[in-house]
């Protein structure tokens, strides 16, 4: 049976949430969170290609995609907030119990999912979304951090280099052994939402709430410890961003974890859909039976 990928819009606390949706709704669910400057959109290859075993489940952070775009006046641009618009969806969707794929931003929200109620988390699936300052590659993120701490002109302009079409395209062939396997719909699709007014202001308001993610990491390795979720890492090797030591760091905590270093960058689905796809069913089967 063929599952047709449906594109859904549902409202969460007054604002519109757009979700992908394909698979058995009585299948176990799989929740897809992406990265920045994405959306969905970078699932939309690997949505099809699991949906005859799970329901997938990916929404569009607020801010992104086509989700709702709300001013920095009428929402508050943190991970809190988007953690907050994602759990109630799921709830909305009576979703009890999920597996999920983190990647880049979808990450620290995973975590602050699996802090609220770990016993909902039944896997994880980690492609290039960090949990351990290992994975944080230099000078990429020192000017992040220098941001944070101190905003101003001279830590702002690298920030706004940061939503360039240049920077955009560069994540996604950066590493990336055959760059004819990317197309460059990706990075015209994610730059024209970049450039929407206003939305400049919402990525910087994140990145400045960026640091909270790394506070959180000691309450996160302690959830990987006592839980021992299983965990599944598939990570393009050769992102500047989020760096190899990344990926073998979750190693510390979940001794059982499976980690698989791909000939990648950033966005490694681009390039290693069929490799990321046969790791997934195969860890899935097992972490789920």
């Amino acid at each position: 049976m063929v599952y047709a990928v449906h594109h859904r819009t549902a409202t969460v606390d007054g604002l519109d949430v757009f979700y992908r949706e394909a698979g058995d709704p009585q299948a176990p669910v799989v929740v897809l969170l992406h990265g920045f400057p994405t959306s969905s959109h970078m699932f939309r290859d690997l949505i099809p290609a699991l949906a005859d075993r799970y329901r997938l489940i990916a929404p569009d952070h607020i801010g992104f995609g086509q989700s709702a775009m709300p001013s920095l006046q009428e929402f508050p641009y943190t991970f809190d907030a988007l953690t907050d618009v994602t759990a109630g969806l799921l709830d909305q969707l009576e979703v009890d119990r999920f597996a999920m794929y983190v990647q880049d931003y979808g990450a620290p929200i995973g975590w602050r999912l699996a802090l609220r109620a770990p016993e909902r988390v039944t896997a994880i699936i980690t492609q290039n979304g960090n949990a351990y300052e290992e994975g944080f590659v230099k000078p990429f993120w020192d000017g992040v951090f220098a941001y944070a701490e101190a905003p101003g002109p001279e830590t702002e302009a690298p920030m706004r280099a940061a939503l360039t079409l240049d920077i955009t395209r560069w994540q996604y062939l950066n590493g990336v052994a055959d760059p004819s396997l990317v197309s460059p719909d990706n990075w015209v699709h994610d730059q024209a939402l970049l450039d929407r007014p206003g939305n400049d202001e919402i990525q910087l308001e994140l990145f400045r709430d960026y640091p909270t993610n790394v506070d959180l990491y000691p309450r996160v390795h302690q959830y990987f410890s006592d839980s021992q979720v299983p965990l599944l890492a598939v990570w393009g090797a050769n992102d500047e961003i989020f760096g190899p030591d990344g990926a073998r760091a979750f190693a510390q905590d979940l001794p059982k974890a499976e980690i698989h270093l791909l000939d990648s960058g950033h966005f490694a689905l681009e390039s290693h859909l069929e490799t990321i796809t046969e790791h997934i069913r195969d860890f899935l089967a097992r972490a789920l039976a």
